[in-house]
C-alpha cells in the first residue's frame, strides 16, 4: 500500500531543526565528524575515486561551489516540472556535498570528496507542482539508482509502510550489485518510535545518528533495523533551496545516511574487486562496540562506523562475495567467486519540527528499559572517546530481518 501522506517527515524525517546560517567561510569548522573520523589521514589512502554514489533524494544542485565537477548525469522520476539538477528543498544538495563535496570556495568538504554523484530526484512528500498529491515514486526512484552507474544507493528518507513495489525494487538493486543505505527516522523523540521503510527492507543498511560524543541522538528512532551509527547532530547543511547560506547544527539520520555512504565510498575506492557485501563486513566487523557482534543495539546496531580501521589499520574481513553480513542469505546475482577470498583481511591500499540542540540523549535516557551502565569506546578514527551508554538497554538480540 503506498501511503504518501503518512511519511516519517519525509525531508524532516530525517533533517530535524536548523541553526541560524553561518558565514560560508566558517562552515568547514563546524565540520567537526572529519577530525573525528581523521579524514585527513584517510584522504591520504583513499578519497572515494572511482566510485558513484546515487543520491536519491530532492534533486542536486551541481553549482554549488562544493559540487562543480562532482556531479553525473541522473535521472528525475518526480513527473514535475525541471529535472534531477532542480533541488526542490536543499535537502538532496546538502546530503550530495556530505557525500562528494570537494570544499572549493569555502563549501562543505565531503567525506569521499573524490567520488561522484548521480542525482535521483524523486517526490518525497507526494506533493506534485500545483499541490495534489502525487504517487510515491520511491521504487521507481530506487530502480533508476539500480541501472546507473552508482555503486551505492544514499537514501535520506522514509515511510511509515512499506510503499509499493519497494520490496522488488531494492531486491533488484541487490543483484545489481548496489549497497543501499538509509537512514531510519527522527521521531523517536516526538512521535510513535518506527522504524520506516526503505530502512527496514532486507538488504537495506539502516542507520542512526549519534552526537560528537557518540551518544545517541534523542531523535534517532531506534529498534531491530538499526545497522550502523553515525554523526548526524550538528552536521552543516544548506538552509533552504536558495542555497545562500548554510546552517551549522542541523540534524537528523539523513546526514548520518550521507556520511555512512561516504565512508563506504571511501573503502570501496580502496577496494575496488569487493562487493557490496564485502564492503558492509567489514564496516560492520570495524564498527565501534562494546557488546557481541551477534546482539546488535537497537540504537547503535553493530556499532559506529570507523572507517579509519580498515583503511589505515587494516582491519577487517570481507569474507564471503555474495552472502549480506545482516540477513547471511546470498545475494541473488552475485557469484562467490566475485571479489576477494573470505579468507582474505583488509589491507590498508590505498532535518522534525524543532531543534535538537542539546537534546541529545544516550541510550540510557532513550528506554526505561535500561539497566546499568557500560563504556564504550567509539573510536571514529585513529583517537577513541569515551561515553557512557546504557547497556542493557541496547544490547539485545533482534531477530534477523524480514518484512
Amino acid at each position: 500500500m503506498t501511503t504518501v501522506g503518512a511519511t516519517l517527515g519525509a525531508l524532516a524525517v530525517m533533517s530535524v531543526g536548523l541553526a541560524p546560517a553561518a558565514a560560508a567561510d566558517d562552515i568547514q569548522s563546524q565540520q567537526w565528524y572529519l577530525d573525528a573520523m581523521n579524514a585527513q589521514g584517510l584522504w591520504k589512502v583513499s578519497t572515494g575515486k572511482g566510485i558513484s554514489v546515487a543520491v536519491v533524494d530532492t534533486g542536486v544542485n551541481p553549482d554549488t561551489n562544493s559540487l562543480k565537477g562532482q556531479v553525473m548525469p541522473g535521472v528525475d522520476v518526480t513527473g514535475t516540472t525541471g529535472d534531477e539538477t532542480d533541488d526542490y528543498t536543499g535537502h538532496g544538495t546538502s546530503m550530495a556535498e556530505l557525500i562528494a563535496g570537494t570544499g572549493s570556495g569555502d563549501g562543505l568538504k565531503g567525506v569521499a570528496p573524490g567520488a561522484k554523484i548521480i542525482p535521483i530526484r524523486t517526490v518525497l512528500l507526494g506533493i506534485g507542482k500545483k499541490g495534489e498529491e502525487q504517487g510515491d515514486t520511491s521504487a521507481k526512484a530506487i530502480r533508476a539508482a539500480a541501472d546507473s552507474d552508482a555503486k551505492i544507493i544514499s537514501m535520506s528518507f522514509g515511510t511509515i509502510s512499506a510503499f509499493d513495489g519497494g520490496l522488488e525494487a531494492v531486491q533488484y538493486a541487490e543483484s545489481k550489485g548496489k549497497l543501499l543505505i538509509a537512514g531510519v527516522g527522527n521521531d523517536a523523540d516526538i512521535a510513535k518510535n518506527y522504524i520506516g521503510y526503505p530502512a527496514r527492507y532486507p538488504g537495506v543498511v539502516g542507520v542512526s545518528a549519534i552526537n560528537e560524543n557518540g551518544e545517541v541522538a534523542k531523535f534517532s528512532q531506534n529498534g531491530a533495523y538499526v545497522d550502523l551509527a553515525s554523526p548526524g547532530v550538528d552536521v552543516p547543511t544548506w538552509c533552504d533551496k536558495t542555497f545562500k547560506s548554510y546552517c551549522p547544527q542541523s540534524n537528523g539520520t539523513s546526514q548520518a545516511t550521507a556520511i555512512t555512504s561516504g565512508a563506504a565510498a571511501l573503502i570501496w575506492s580502496a577496494h575496488p574487486k569487493w562487493t557490496a557485501n564485502q564492503v558492509l563486513r567489514v564496516m560492520i566487523d570495524t564498527a565501534g562496540r562494546d557488546w557481541p557482534k551477534s546482539t546488535p543495539s537497537r540504537y547503535l546496531g553493530y556499532g559506529t562506523i570507523r572507517p579509519a580501521q580498515v583503511l589505515l589499520k587494516g582491519k577487517g574481513v570481507p569474507g564471503a562475495a555474495d552472502v549480506d553480513p545482516v540477513t547471511n542469505k546470498k545475494t541473488p546475482g552475485l557469484s562467490a567467486g566475485t571479489g576477494t577470498s573470505p579468507s582474505a583481511s583488509a589491507s590498508t591500499s590505498s532535518q522534525a519540527a524543532n531543534s535538537t540542540s542539546g537534546g541529545q540523549t544516550s541510550a540510557a535516557g532513550s528506554s526505561s528499559n535500561s539497566s546499568g551502565n557500560a563504556t564504550l569506546w567509539v573510536a571514529l578514527g585513529a583517537a577513541a572517546a569515551v561515553v557512557v551508554i546504557g547497556g542493557g538497554a541496547f544490547a539485545v538480540i533482534r531477530s534477523r530481518r524480514g518484512v
